[in-house]
């Protein structure tokens, strides 16, 4: 069976395959640091890690992009209200949602993206649609024409020809029915932070920061673009309508969208204040692999309604499966092999090989799974499995974890103060030390942005500062 993907953007199944070579070029919609990410949010994030889990089980490499907004209306807002710069603000929430991703067994992608390092792509990408007769300013900001992209409404799938020319909207987020000419760079208002550009001082839009990253890292077109189902329309509208503008190509040839996580029937979210962060539900006693069970259980494209009776019954699985791992490793079973139940072990695979291949079909993939354990467990006690299918069992819970990854306890990984070691970093402590001089000295003669530089360059090498009134104070995820 071959590998399918839902396509939002032909609303089909379709047989994937990456568009060159074997290397998945994959974007991916990280969080907003504004505040500690919630388990909603993780839904999406635990489905973007089983989508890049299975594509390399599949034999593709990946080059997986992932970007981190450091700047935007709510960041801004709440600085102020804090009376912090935005880069002290969010370093704590940017390390917060590193720190819970592995937690929850999150693989890190290829490229972290802070949106604050990559101003320089994003006013290089509006420059050229301003080249192309794409915007226009008003009130000092740059806006984007949406008249000028006739295909405006491909993803969504809306009519928007009886769009009113002319009006527009500077604010990120916006209602989901209205369409207006967007904004790519905001004028600076007051003392909100900004950059100086060739169209004045001010500050990228939300839409312009992931189509400009996208395409530095990952070329024109790519092959799968993700998200949650909320940024279909305006947000990856507006990415579609901006890079295909100024490419001319076709911008992803995949779209795939995650649907969201429930509470009590209402999508979980911070505006409804019915929410729980990952720290919530680990304070209450409950373990991140029970959460990213439940979170990944149900197919990405099903609403899952989360509740505790749910975790309870994710932890008792998870349990289950633990219990006949430690079974399979201890017990004395006779010499020999059950050659039906080594048929058995390749049609549990075959089985959950085919759930996956169909759209990520998690749920049809974890019963294929369970099956296969009631069946091994009732040969056990049978007395009709032999020493030699015990490494054929051992293989289905390989295939399964190596995209489920709930069978290993999650232990935190923060280097000894003064080990002088990697850690698997690739960077001593020694090496991080004398970065972390170099920034002071930066900071010291006012070159700020080289000492953003140095914490961006710490950070993709997995070392989060925090400057404290004691200091520097940093730690590996």
């Amino acid at each position: 069976m071959a590998f399918r993907l839902y396509n939002t953007l032909t609303q089909e199944l379709e047989v994937f395959h990456p568009l060159q070579g074997n290397t998945v070029r994959m974007y991916t919609c990280g969080p907003t640091v504004y505040n500690f990410v919630h388990i909603g949010n993780f839904r999406t994030f635990t489905f973007q890690d089983i989508l890049r889990r299975w594509l390399r089980y599949r034999g593709y490499q990946l080059n997986h992009v992932m970007n981190v907004t450091d700047v935007d209306d709510k960041i801004i807002l709440n600085a102020a209200k804090e009376n912090k710069s935005i880069e002290d603000y969010t370093a704590s929430f940017t390390r917060s949602f590193f720190e819970d991703a592995a937690a929850l067994h999150l693989e890190q992608p290829e490229h972290v993206a802070p949106a604050t390092k990559h101003i320089g792509v994003m006013v290089d990408a509006i420059e050229k649609l301003a080249a192309k007769g794409c915007t226009y300013t008003s009130d000092g900001s740059t806006y984007f024409r949406i008249s000028s992209f006739p295909q405006y409404g491909k993803l969504s799938h809306n009519d928007f020809s009886g769009i009113r020319a002319g009006a527009r909207v500077d604010v990120d987020e916006y209602d989901k029915a209205d369409a207006r000419d967007f904004v790519l760079w905001k004028g600076k208002k007051g003392d909100e932070p900004s950059w100086p550009t060739p169209f004045g001082e001010g500050r990228p839009g939300w839409h312009i920061e992931c189509s400009a990253m996208a395409m530095q890292y990952l070329g024109g077109t790519l092959d799968i673009h993700a998200g949650g189902v909320d940024l279909v329309f305006p947000h990856h509208e507006n990415e579609i309508a901006q890079s295909e503008s100024i490419t001319g190509r076709q911008f992803a040839r995949f779209w795939l969208h995650s649907e969201h996580l429930h509470n009590e029937s209402q999508k979980m979210s911070k505006s409804l204040g019915n929410f729980f962060t990952l720290r919530d539900l680990l304070k209450e006693g409950y373990q991140p692999e029970a959460i990213r069970y439940l979170l990944a259980s149900v197919p990405y494209r099903k609403k899952l309604n989360f509740t505790f009776e749910g975790l309870k019954a994710a932890a008792r699985s998870i349990e289950r499966l633990r219990d006949f791992e430690l079974r399979l490793a201890t017990s004395r079973f006779a010499p020999g092999c059950d050659g039906a139940l080594s048929e058995r072990s390749r049609e549990a695979i075959r089985q959950f090989e085919e759930g996956m291949d169909d759209d990520l079909n998690t749920a049809e993939a974890l019963a294929a799974i369970f099956e296969y354990v009631r069946t091994i467990n009732t040969a056990i006690d049978a007395n009709k499995f032999c020493e030699d299918n015990r490494w054929e069992a051992a293989k289905v819970l390989e295939v399964f974890d190596s995209v489920f990854d709930v069978l290993k306890p999650y232990e935190a990984k923060v280097a000894p103060e003064g080990s002088g070691t990697s850690n698997g970093s690739g960077i001593t402590d020694a090496d991080v030390e004398a970065r972390i001089s170099e920034r002071t000295a930066a900071k010291k003669s006012r070159n700020f942005k080289r000492a953003d530089e140095i914490r961006g360059e710490l950070l993709e090498v997995g070392i989060t500062l925090e400057d404290t009134k004691d200091g520097v104070r940093w730690k590996r995820k």
